[in-house]
């Protein structure tokens, strides 16, 4: 076994493609992937923050702050998933009203 530590994400297929990032404490990035790390510290440019809802600061809302460029620390980093691809589905989990 060498010496060498390698991430189990192989990444390199998403620098300059657009990525999810979410982070521990619940904040979520979107933005592109320009860069990261053994350590999974992830670069990102054009970075957009989904900003938390007062009320319940573990769920997102559609506000959003632009941030640029920035840089994930990677012991925050959660997860990480592709933009492109994936699409937001209702909760087939949730009971409608009144069942």
């Amino acid at each position: 076994m060498s010496g060498r530590k390698e991430t189990v994400l192989d990444l390199a297929k998403f620098v300059d493609k657009g990525v999810q990032v979410k982070l521990t404490g619940g904040r979520q990035v979107t933005g592109t992937l320009k860069g990261y790390d053994q350590l999974l510290n992830l670069v990102l440019d054009e970075a957009v923050e989904f900003l938390r809802d007062a009320d319940d600061p573990l769920k997102t809302t559609d506000q959003t702050r632009r941030l640029g460029l920035i840089v994930c620390r990677g012991t925050a980093v959660m997860l990480v998933s592709p933009t492109d691809g994936t699409d937001e589905i209702a909760n087939p989990f949730l009971q409608p009203d009144g069942a």
